[in-house]
């Protein structure tokens, strides 16, 4: 293991020794407490700030920014907590630093981590010719397979057999987009496996294939038509290529004497492991807490995260260096995502507690266009959880307007079944709509990179969406929500 390797594994087993874990930290009784109503939209300003960082660094200084995004997501974090720390005093700066470390980001890139890790094992051997025909199928099978282990299990496993696929390809970049709004995001909306607001659904209470029945339809709707829609544009660029007297499809010289197979598969078992030890935390309840600086570590989520370091080490062990060398595999892609989310992660405190504040918040405009004379407007529900989940952080935007819409289960599940639907839709469609709407995406984007791809601009990618998905979403808006 090389150095970076062992300082991303060693630092993430270590603040996992102490408790780190997603859902393990609950506000104890004198907890200070953040009153989002009170905050201006002046505060955003760090955020804002790094997204724009993330946007337009790498076009304008990329050299500059490829050696230095942790100074400049450090920076960003430091113009938020500083002032923060200053106006609300320490211990609130303090209380939230370590929740949003504790509760949102290490579980974040431990879980990120455990299946970069052991995706990153499992390669296809020999030639996988990148026709329209095969590019389809790993979309369609990614798809498929993104609700049961989740759209970043399915993109780390796929991205790699696709990109090596497309090696020839003069035109890739459809893919990787294509394969980021399929496998990365819509694809993930059939189970609470799929993608975390589910799953932070089926921990209030809504019964596991709830999705399952309901999203079902949209889903379907939406990844046909991206299909097919890929499927014809991908044709029209491959007869290009040939055309233009381009050896695509053809095997090469290096591919040739091996057949198609699978190298490192165990890796497969230990994914169906990822899966069982994130299912595990949310049914197991043991009872078992401990208690550190007003917030509570749940046995169950603290297991659940040795677990999931445990079968990345175990991964790194059993699959052989030469393997995940042949498969494209570095630990860049990760040391970048897990650099620029601490900065996402800690200037996106104050958007989320005004967002939290509801109709008390600076964003009560956008909260208020969810109901009419006390009644839902499921269009809005579902537009307005979407945008946010697009910029902010999915899950807790789910739990927002999951909370401002009753927050009971048993009633969302039944007679407000289309508000829960288009709640559900919204955070995991629209997280398709920009690179850190949803975890996969910046990963997808990162390794692409790393490959030679020359991936759209944070902007550019928008551009993308904004022409193929946003008019699909307005159509989906007629079919279910109105």
């Amino acid at each position: 293991m090389n150095r970076t390797a062992f300082t991303v594994v060693v630092s993430a087993l270590l603040f996992a020794l102490i408790g780190v874990t997603q859902s393990a930290w609950a506000a104890g009784p004198g907890a200070p407490h953040l009153d989002g109503g009170s905050m201006g939209l002046i505060w955003v300003v760090p955020f804002v700030g790094m997204l724009l960082s993330i946007a337009v660094f790498p076009l304008v200084a990329p050299h500059f920014w490829h050696h230095n995004f942790g100074k400049i997501s450090a920076v960003w974090a430091l113009l938020f907590l500083v002032p923060f720390t200053l106006v609300y005093g320490f211990e609130l700066a303090l209380f939230e630093v370590i929740h949003v470390l504790f509760l949102e980001y290490l579980p974040f890139i431990i879980l990120l981590l455990s299946l970069f890790t052991v995706a990153g094992g499992v390669r296809v051997k020999g030639y996988l010719a990148g026709t329209p025909a095969v590019n389809t199928g790993i979309l369609l099978i990614g798809t498929v397979i993104a609700s049961w282990m989740g759209t970043t299990g399915a993109a780390m496993l796929l991205i790699r057999p696709l990109i090596r696929a497309n090696e020839e390809r003069k035109h890739k970049v459809h893919t990787m987009v294509f394969f980021i709004f399929l496998v990365a995001n819509i694809g993930g909306s059939l189970t609470p496996l799929g993608d975390p607001p589910l799953f932070l659904g089926f921990l209030k209470g809504v019964s596991f294939f709830w999705p399952t029945t309901h999203m079902f339809l949209p889903m379907v709707c939406v990844s046909v038509v991206l299909l097919v829609g890929y499927y014809v544009a991908d044709s029209i660029l491959f007869a290009k290529e040939r055309k233009a007297g381009s050896q695509v499809g053809l095997p090469n010289s290096d591919e040739k004497p091996h057949p198609l197979g699978i190298e490192g598969g165990v890796n497969i078992l230990l994914l169906g492991g990822v899966i069982a030890a994130v299912l595990m935390s949310g049914v197991w309840k043991p009872g078992i807490a401990f208690h550190l600086y007003h917030v509570d570590i749940q046995l169950q989520n603290v297991v659940r995260d040795l677990l999931l370091l445990g079968l990345a080490v175990l991964s790194w062990k059993i699959t052989s260096i030469e393997s995940r060398r042949a498969n494209g595999f570095s630990w860049f892609p990760i040391v970048e995502v897990g650099k620029l989310f601490a900065g996402i992660f800690m200037t996106i405190i104050p958007a989320i507690a005004i967002l939290k504040a509801g109709t008390d918040g600076a964003l009560e405009p956008i909260v208020s266009l969810v109901s009419h004379e006390g009644q839902p407007v499921n269009a809005m529900y579902f537009w307005a959880t979407g945008i946010l989940s697009s910029f902010l952080d999915n899950a807790p935007t789910y739990l927002v307007f999951f909370n401002t819409a009753g927050g009971n289960a048993e009633l969302l599940m039944t007679d407000m079944a289309a508000t829960l639907l288009a709640i559900s839709a919204g955070a995991v469609f629209m997280g398709a709509n920009t690179y850190i709407g949803n975890a996969p995406n910046f990963m997808v984007r990162s390794i692409a990179e790393e490959r030679g791809i020359a991936m759209p601009s944070f902007f550019g990618y928008m551009a993308w969406s904004g022409l193929i998905l946003l008019p699909l979403f307005v159509v989906v808006t007629f079919l279910f929500f109105l």
